[in-house]
């Protein structure tokens, strides 16, 4: 009797992980993934949130200034060292584009603080990495609101920020899975620059309004310099790969004041509600 309890095939099979990790079972981890934080932020009565996408390496100014400093005086003792030059020339830019830092907080405490007040229901939800993500979810704690991070699990990055609503932070292993979390009760998406990860959560969100396999919503771009230098939008237009109506998709932005009043001024058109699912 002792070995047939203790046999992996007696065991229950939501307790048995041999199991539930096989290749022939991911339909059920997908199922699972999309229903924990469903169920949960159902359970918070959370209804409609702000998105905000940003770059991990987008650190706050104090921090980029003290990088530059490092490798400045790292240089001075390997003034030919052609790497350490490459690197202290990314710091520095690193460092110009850390006021979005400073920006992505201001933004979301501003969203947070109409929260807060009544006057709408918007949480903020990241990928609550660090960086732009961070700087987000760090402006709703300031505002003493709740947010989300829908965080992943990655070789080398990247663990929860600590600004982030404790009941409210997930972990996911699927970036499918989380792409569709994020847009479930999206009512704007906030761009900020960042790399593969922040183009890949853009362009798949203006597909699926293109396409209107989601409502449209307010999509906005931090930083017009920045967005200019990595997509020419009007050329796509000119090529005739997309619309010309496509390019009213999005807005750019400077400001968090600018961006938060785009938001408004949409819903106020047209009141929030949640996507079909």
């Amino acid at each position: 009797m002792q070995r047939l309890v203790e046999s992996p095939s007696y065991s229950l099979a939501f307790d048995d992980h041999d199991f539930i990790m096989r290749h022939d079972q991911r339909s059920v981890r997908l199922q699972l993934e999309l229903l924990k934080p469903e169920s949960i932020l159902r359970k918070h009565a959370i209804k409609y949130t702000i998105v905000v996408f940003g770059g991990t390496r987008i650190v706050e100014p104090a921090v980029a200034r003290a990088r530059v400093a490092a490798l400045q005086r790292e240089l001075q003792e390997r003034p030919d060292d052609t790497a350490l030059q490459r690197q202290r020339a990314i710091a520095a830019r690193v460092l110009a584009k850390s006021r979005y830092y400073d920006a992505a907080r201001e933004f979301a405490r501003l969203v947070s603080e109409s929260q807060q007040k009544g006057k709408s229901e918007y949480v903020i939800v990241t990928g609550g990495g660090p960086g732009i993500m961070e700087a987000a979810n760090r402006g709703a704690h300031d505002a003493g609101a709740p947010s989300i991070g829908l965080n992943i699990t990655l070789p080398t990055e990247q663990a929860p920020n600590s600004y982030i609503t404790p009941e409210l932070c997930f972990q996911f292993h699927y970036f499918a899975v989380r792409k569709m979390h994020f847009m479930l009760r999206a009512q704007a998406l906030v761009a900020f620059p960042g790399g593969y990860g922040t183009l890949d959560e853009l362009f798949e969100a203006l597909t699926l309004m293109q396409t209107g396999k989601t409502r449209v919503m307010p999509v906005i771009l931090f930083g017009r310099e920045f967005w200019d230098g990595v997509v020419d939008f009007q050329y796509l237009a000119d090529e005739g790969t997309i619309a010309d109506r496509d390019l009213g998709l999005f807005h750019y932005v400077e400001t968090a004041a600018e961006a938060w009043e785009i938001i408004q001024r949409f819903h106020a058109e047209r009141p929030p509600r949640p996507k079909k699912r």
